[in-house]
C-alpha cells in the first residue's frame, strides 16, 4: 500500500463475485477537484466515507465534517485495543435482547468480528493508534450543549483586513443576510427583498469599516440605520420605520428566547480552529446537526459555508489537498431547481476551492437530490447500489451532464456495471485515471454502530477528551478615593500634543443597566485622567528575507515619575488608532490635575527622544525560519500556522522529488519488463521447438527399432542419435529461458523494493526538514521609526457610586 495514497479497498470482479487481492489506492490530490458519493441506504456509503476520512486523518489532512444524521459521529469510536470492554457501552441493547444475549456477550462477538475484519484487510491495531496520534477528533453540537457548543457570534464579526476583496465581501454579506432571514422565516430574494437589502447594507457598511456587529447592535441599527438613503429613495420611502420595527421584532424574539443562548456560547465558528489545534495538529471537527430543525440546519450550514469560503480565499494556492469539507447527505442543500441559502456558497466552493487545495466530498442517497450542472466540477464519483431502475436512469442522465466536458463516460458500460453492484461494492469514476474501476470497500477502523443519538453525545464527547473553553473572566473595577477633579480642563504646556482617548459607549450603557452586589450603582459622570501616550510605527525591513512589515509599539504611562524618568517596558499597551483620537472631550466631563512631567514641555521633549531610543534598542521582529526550505514565517504567524506552511512546502517538495525518483525507476523497470517479455516469447518458442524435437526423436526411435530387421540399420541409428542431440539442445534452450525469466523477475522485485526504500527515506528526510525550526530576529533602523503620537492623552473613566464606595472604571475602548 502506498503511504501517500488512500487505501480504500480492493478490486472486485463482478463476473465471479470475488474480491481480488489488488488494493485500490486513491490519490488524495484528486480530491482537490471534489468527490461525490451516491448510494442507497445499506449500500455501504457511510463505510466508504469513513474509510476516506480515516485515510485523510492518517495523512494529516484536516477536515470539517457536516453530520446531519449522526452517522459520522462514529469516527469517535476508534478502539486500538479492540477489547469487548471497549465495545460494550456502544452495542445496541435492543439487538442483544432480540438475539437473546447479554450485552457483554454481544460486545465480545462484535470485538472479535471487528478484529477479524480488520485483519482480513491487512489492518492492525497499530494503524488505529497511529490515526489517533495523528489527528485530533472533536464533536460540536451547534445550538445545543449536549456536545461541545459552538458560537455563531463570530459570524457577525468583520472579516480580517485584507482577507476578502470587495466582491468576496459582498458575497459573504449576502450569504450572512440570507441565513439570518431564513432562521426567522423570511424568504428573501437578494435583489427584491427590502429586508435582505437593508441587512446587507448594514453588514457591508460595518464590515468595510472593520467594525464587528452582534445581533443586538444589528437590531438597533435596523430601527435607526446609520444612513438616510438606499439607492435613489429616501430610507423612509424605501422601508418605513414601522415596517423596519417588525423585522427588528422578529430578530429580537430570536435572541430573547432562552434556547438561543445555546447558539452564542462555546467555541467560536473559526474555520482555522476547526481544522487545526493551537499547536498545529490536524483536526477532524464533526458538526453534529441531527438535533436541529430544518431551518436551524440551513442557518448554521450557510454560516459555516460562508466562513469556510472566507478561510479558503485567504490561503495560498497549492496543488496538494490542504483540507477537506465532508457533507454527509447533501439532500436539500444543493437541489437541481430550488435555491436555498446554502446553494450559492456551495457552488462557489465547488468552482473555486480547488485552486487553494481545498476539497469537497458530498454524499446523497437519491440522484434526484443533486444539481448535476453544479457537480460538473466534481472529478471523482463513487457510485454504489441504487434503489430503483429510475434512480439509476436519473444518475446516468446526471453523470452524462456532469461529465460532458471531462470525457471518458460510456453510458452503456456504466449502466451494465451499476446493475450488478452489491453491498460495499462501488463503481469509481475518476477523471484523473483512465476508465472505470469496481472495488469493494475496506473494513472501517471505526466501529460503525449506526446513527448516534442525542442521549449518546455526552459520553461520546467525553471520549474525545477535548478541554472545555475557558470562561472569560468578569470585568473588574478598582476602589478609589474620591478624585480631585474640576469641570475646567487644565492648560497644557505649549508644544505638547493633546488628544482624548475614545469612549466605549457600549460599556457606558452596560454600566447604567448593571446590578452590582444587589445594589443599583449610581453613575456620577465621566472623569478624564491625564496620561502620557507614546506611540511609534516601526518598519522592519530585510530585503534578503523578503520581509517588509510595519508594527506599532505603544506605551500608555498612567503614573509617570515626578523625576522625569520612565521605564517604558512597564507601560507597554495596545496601540491606539491615531484616527480615533478625538480633538475634543465628551460634554459635562471633569478633569484630574496635571502633574510632572506633563507640566514641563522640555521634560516631555526629552522623554520623546528617550522613547525613540527605547524603540530602537528593544523593538524586534522574531520570525520562524526553516533553513532547508529557506522559508520565513510572516509577521504574526503562529507556530502552528508556520508548522502547517512548512509541512505543505515539504510535502510539495517531497511530491516533486518522489515523482522524479519514480520516473527514474520506471525507465529501468520498463527496460527489464521489455527484456522479460522478449524472454517469455523466446520461452514459448523454445517450448514449442522442444515439443517438436521430442516428436521427431520418438519417430526416429521407432524407425531405428524397425531398422534392426533390415539393411538400413546403421543409417537409422545415426539419425536417432542426431535427433536426441537436437532434443537436448532444445531442452537446454528452455531451461536457459526459464532461468533468464526468473532472473528478470527477481531484478524487478529488487528494483521495486529499492524504490519503496528510497521513497521511505525521502519521506523521512522531508518530515525532518519540515520539523526544522530556527528564528530570524529583525531589528529596525532608526530612520524606520516614525512617531505617530507623543504627548498627553486624556483617559476617560466612569465615576461610580456603590453604597459608601466610590469606584473608577475604565471607560475607553481598548485599542482605540
Amino acid at each position: 500500500m502506498g503511504e501517500d495514497k488512500f487505501y480504500i479497498g480492493r478490486r472486485y470482479d463482478l463476473e465471479s463475485g470475488q474480491t481480488l487481492e489488488e488494493p485500490v489506492l486513491y490519490d488524495p490530490a484528486d480530491l482537490t477537484t471534489h468527490g461525490v458519493v451516491v448510494g442507497m441506504t445499506g449500500s455501504g456509503k457511510t463505510g466508504l466515507c469513513v474509510d476516506i476520512l480515516e485515510e485523510a486523518g492518517l495523512q494529516g489532512i484536516p477536515a470539517i465534517l457536516v453530520d446531519p444524521k449522526g452517522d459520522i459521529a462514529n469516527l469517535l469510536l476508534h478502539f486500538p485495543n479492540l477489547t469487548p470492554e471497549d465495545f460494550e457501552p456502544w452495542v445496541d441493547p435492543e439487538e442483544a435482547r432480540r438475539e437473546g444475549k447479554e450485552p457483554a456477550a454481544l460486545a465480545a462477538e462484535t470485538a472479535a468480528r471487528w478484529r477479524q475484519g480488520l485483519e482480513s484487510w491487512g489492518i492492525g491495531p497499530d494503524r488505529i493508534t497511529r490515526l489517533l496520534e495523528t489527528v485530533d477528533y472533536r464533536l460540536y453540537t451547534p445550538g445545543s450543549t449536549a456536545g461541545r457548543p459552538i458560537s455563531i457570534l463570530s459570524s457577525l464579526q468583520a472579516p480580517a483586513e485584507g482577507s476578502l476583496d470587495p466582491e468576496a465581501l459582498r458575497e459573504r454579506v449576502a450569504t450572512t443576510a440570507t441565513a439570518l432571514l431564513g432562521l426567522v422565516g423570511v424568504e428573501a430574494d437578494p435583489l427584491r427583498s427590502r429586508e435582505h437589502i437593508l441587512l446587507s447594507n448594514l453588514l457591508e457598511r460595518a464590515w468595510a469599516a472593520g467594525r464587528d456587529l452582534d445581533l443586538a447592535e444589528l437590531i438597533r441599527q435596523i430601527q435607526r440605520p446609520p444612513f438616510e438613503r438606499l439607492g435613489a429613495f429616501e430610507l423612509e420611502q424605501f422601508f418605513p420605520a414601522e415596517e423596519r420595527f417588525e423585522l427588528a421584532l422578529l430578530l429580537n424574539n430570536l435572541i430573547a428566547s432562552p434556547t438561543f443562548q445555546d447558539w452564542v456560547e462555546g467555541d467560536p465558528l473559526d474555520v482555522g480552529a476547526l481544522l487545526y489545534t493551537s499547536e498545529g495538529r490536524p483536526r477532524h471537527s464533526i458538526l453534529y446537526l441531527a438535533h436541529l430543525s430544518e431551518e436551524e440546519r440551513m442557518f448554521f450550514v450557510t454560516l459555516l459555508l460562508a466562513a469556510v469560503e472566507s478561510w479558503v480565499r485567504a490561503q495560498p494556492g497549492t496543488s496538494s489537498l490542504r483540507a477537506l469539507l465532508y457533507f454527509d447527505e447533501v439532500f436539500g442543500y444543493l437541489p437541481p431547481t430550488a435555491n436555498p441559502p446554502s446553494k450559492t456558497p456551495l457552488l462557489r466552493l465547488l468552482k473555486q476551492a480547488r485552486a487553494f487545495g481545498f476539497g469537497l466530498l458530498l454524499t446523497t442517497q437519491n440522484p434526484v437530490d443533486l444539481d448535476y450542472k453544479a457537480l460538473s466540477n466534481a472529478g471523482t464519483w463513487f457510485v454504489g447500489r441504487l434503489q430503483t431502475e429510475q434512480d439509476k436512469a436519473r444518475l446516468l442522465d446526471g453523470l452524462e451532464t456532469a461529465l460532458a466536458d471531462q470525457g471518458g463516460f460510456e453510458r452503456g458500460e456504466v449502466d451494465r456495471l451499476l446493475s450488478r453492484l452489491g453491498k460495499r461494492v462501488f463503481l469509481l469514476h475518476n477523471v484523473h485515471e483512465r476508465g472505470h474501476l469496481v472495488f469493494q470497500t475496506r473494513w472501517a477502523m471505526a466501529y460503525l454502530r449506526g446513527p448516534i443519538t442525542r442521549a449518546q453525545l455526552r459520553p461520546l464527547v467525553a471520549r474525545a477528551r477535548a478541554p472545555a473553553p475557558e470562561p472569560a473572566g468578569p470585568a473588574t473595577s478598582l476602589p478609589l478615593e474620591a478624585p480631585a477633579a474640576s469641570t475646567t480642563r487644565p492648560a497644557v504646556p505649549r508644544g505638547v500634543a493633546e488628544a482624548f482617548l475614545p469612549q466605549n459607549l457600549a460599556a457606558a450603557e452596560a454600566l447604567q443597566q448593571a446590578d452590582v452586589a444587589e445594589q443599583e450603582p449610581e453613575v456620577l459622570g465621566l472623569l478624564y485622567r491625564p496620561a502620557l501616550l507614546a506611540q511609534a510605527s516601526v518598519r522592519f525591513l530585510d530585503r534578503k528575507l523578503g520581509v517588509d512589515a510595519e508594527h506599532r509599539l505603544a506605551a500608555l504611562v498612567l503614573e509617570a515619575s515626578p523625576g522625569g524618568a520612565v521605564r517604558w517596558e512597564d507601560w507597554l499597551a495596545e496601540p491606539v488608532d491615531p484616527g480615533r483620537l478625538a480633538d475634543s472631550p465628551a460634554p459635562e466631563a471633569r478633569y484630574a490635575d496635571l502633574g510632572p512631567p506633563l507640566t514641563d514641555a522640555k521634560a516631555v521633549k526629552a522623554l520623546q527622544k528617550d522613547f525613540v531610543n527605547f524603540v530602537y534598542h528593544e523593538a524586534e521582529l522574531r520570525l520562524p525560519y526553516n533553513p532547508t526550505l529557506d522559508l520565513v514565517g510572516e509577521p504574526g504567524m503562529t507556530e502552528g500556522a508556520f508548522r502547517r506552511l512548512a509541512s505543505e512546502k515539504a510535502r510539495e517538495a517531497l511530491e516533486a522529488e518522489s515523482e522524479k525518483l519514480r520516473e527514474k525507476y520506471e525507465k529501468r523497470i520498463r527496460r527489464i519488463e521489455e527484456k522479460l517479455a522478449r524472454e517469455e516469447r523466446e520461452l514459448a518458442e523454445d517450448k514449442a521447438d522442444l515439443s517438436a524435437r521430442k516428436m521427431e526423436e520418438l519417430a526416429s526411435y521407432a524407425e531405428t527399432v524397425l531398422g534392426l530387421f533390415g539393411v538400413t540399420r546403421r543409417r537409422s541409428v545415426s539419425r536417432s542419435l542426431t535427433k536426441r542431440r537436437m532434443t537436448a539442445r532444445a531442452k537446454a534452450d528452455v531451461e536457459e529461458s526459464e532461468e533468464a525469466i526468473e532472473a528478470f523477475k527477481a531484478e524487478l522485485a529488487e528494483l521495486e523494493a529499492e524504490l519503496r526504500e528510497e521513497l521511505d527515506e525521502l519521506r523521512a528526510r522531508w518530515e525532518e526538514v519540515a520539523a526544522e525550526r530556527e528564528e530570524k530576529v529583525i531589528t529596525p533602523y532608526k530612520k524606520n521609526i516614525r512617531l505617530e503620537f507623543f504627548g498627553l492623552v486624556w483617559v476617560p473613566q466612569w465615576l461610580i457610586q456603590r453604597g459608601q464606595e466610590r469606584l473608577e472604571v475604565p471607560a475607553y475602548a481598548a485599542g482605540g
